[in-house]
């Protein structure tokens, strides 16, 4: 069942799947994970999510999308940790999974410094779909991998933007998701 939030204004995806609630001890090994350079916390994260996607008997996409970091963002880390965990998960369930496909090709501010409201308006626009490639998501089912669901802007705004290219349904799965107080 949607939460009453999602029922007033229903996500552009069609399910969310979510391994664990962001904080003690989960939210300091994802800071790890996506801040101080540690990308082989990709495979035992990623299982955490394959649980949760077991549990939840989540339906298999035809494709694996990572929300995708901005240039900068991507400098600065020097890897994606949701294709990270995307590329383990595919991997694992022998899926066909993309890092270029969905591209977010303009550097915006910091969403962890943004408030709800902001955090959506920065994300305007922020993602596209390789024009030379949109004809590869007609009517197939997509699930984007993202590390961790706070406001869900960008996995609102990634699966708008998929949708429009062509995609028949977007599934979100986080590994963790802020909970609401």
């Amino acid at each position: 069942p949607a939460c009453g939030a999602c029922q007033r204004e229903p996500p552009p995806f069609a399910a969310t799947v979510c391994a664990f609630d962001y904080a003690f001890p989960w939210d300091r090994l994802i800071a790890e994970f996506k801040f101080r350079a540690r990308p082989e916390l990709a495979r035992p994260l990623a299982e955490r999510l394959l649980q949760a996607l077991r549990q939840a008997d989540a339906p298999r996409p035809d494709l694996l999308l990572a929300v995708p970091l901005a240039p900068a963002r991507l400098a600065e880390r020097g890897y994606n940790q949701a294709w990270e965990l995307a590329r383990e998960i595919a991997r694992t369930l022998v899926l066909p999974a993309d890092a270029t496909l969905l591209q977010r090709p303009v550097d915006g501010a910091h969403q962890a410094q943004l408030t709800r409201d902001e955090r959506r308006h920065n994300l305007r626009g922020a993602f596209m779909v390789d024009p030379r490639r949109r004809g590869e998501l007609a009517g197939r089912h997509v699930a984007q991998v993202d590390a961790v669901m706070t406001t869900g802007a960008p996995l609102h705004e990634a699966a708008a933007v998929l949708r429009r290219a062509g995609a028949a349904s977007v599934a979100a799965w986080v590994l963790a998701r802020t909970p609401d107080d």
